[in-house]
């Protein structure tokens, strides 16, 4: 069963330490809109890190986190929505 609304949000981050703390001010500031979120460190390349989130929530909420993700150095967000 898939929940109603939800949306799969990929994000690559490039430069992982230098980005880390905006990528986070911004996934908390969607908290409440993520339902679930995982991520993991490219092996062997310790500055690239991808990040996935489970959103629920309006497409104008996930468009402006994806804006504003794709705003920051290093940072590329897409997604899809399940519906």
């Amino acid at each position: 069963m898939i929940l109603s609304g939800i949306k799969i949000v990929g994000i690559s981050v490039d430069k992982r330490t230098q980005s880390a703390p905006e990528v986070q001010e911004v996934l908390t500031k969607y908290g409440d809109k993520i339902i679930s979120r995982f991520g993991v460190h490219d092996v062997g390349e310790k500055e690239r890190g991808l990040i996935t989130l489970n959103f629920v929530g309006s497409n104008e909420e996930l468009n402006q986190l994806s804006n504003r993700l794709n705003s920051l150095d290093g940072v590329k967000a897409k997604y899809i929505d399940m519906e």
